[in-house]
């Protein structure tokens, strides 16, 4: 990757990527040697995506079963003066685990993690309700998580859309 354009992800990015994607311990030999590759070229294309962060590698922790057992979709209005400062606001607090910005009836989307609710209820009431531009506040909260994972990179593999030739992600 390194003589590659900045950015860029090539077959052989992906084919990595799919091996950290089903074990983020594998080592560096084990997936030259699934690959057919040298040792060397997967710590250099993993280091440069490291470095581009094109990947992140972390412990992910099963929110249950470390004391989380509320979860909650929180979807927002927001005075458009206030929006991009109210997502910045949002954005810190610890709770937060997946924020975003939308088109359509909301303008932010918010997934918390609390413990409990009393939890919920102490970052809804003492702290979000109180972000300056919140006018309305949905709240969800989620009854059972089905599915808790990352999306096949190879989905995008094999459409042959990059990061760098794809606007917004949307298709129509």
């Amino acid at each position: 990757m390194a003589e590659n354009n900045e950015g860029y992800i090539d077959d052989l990015d992906f084919a990595i990527l799919a091996h950290l994607q089903e074990d983020g311990r594998k080592s560096f030999t084990d997936i030259a040697k699934a690959l057919g590759i040298a040792v060397g070229t997967v710590r250099n294309r993993v280091t440069k995506m490291l470095e581009e962060k094109t990947v992140r590698i972390i412990g992910r922790v099963d929110p249950q079963r470390v004391g989380f057992n509320v979860f909650a979709t929180i979807c927002l209005h927001v005075e458009p003066q206030y929006l991009e400062a109210a997502v910045e606001k949002i954005g810190k607090f610890p709770e937060v685990s997946w924020l975003t910005m939308l088109t359509g009836e909301y303008d932010v989307n918010v997934d918390v993690m609390c413990r409990n609710g009393d939890h919920l209820s102490e970052f809804l009431y003492n702290r979000l309700y109180k972000v300056k531009g919140v006018i309305d506040v949905h709240t969800s909260i989620v009854l059972r998580t089905c599915r808790f994972a990352q999306p096949d990179v190879n989905l995008v593999k094999a459409h042959n859309i990059t990061p760098n030739n794809s606007t917004t992600g949307l298709r129509g």
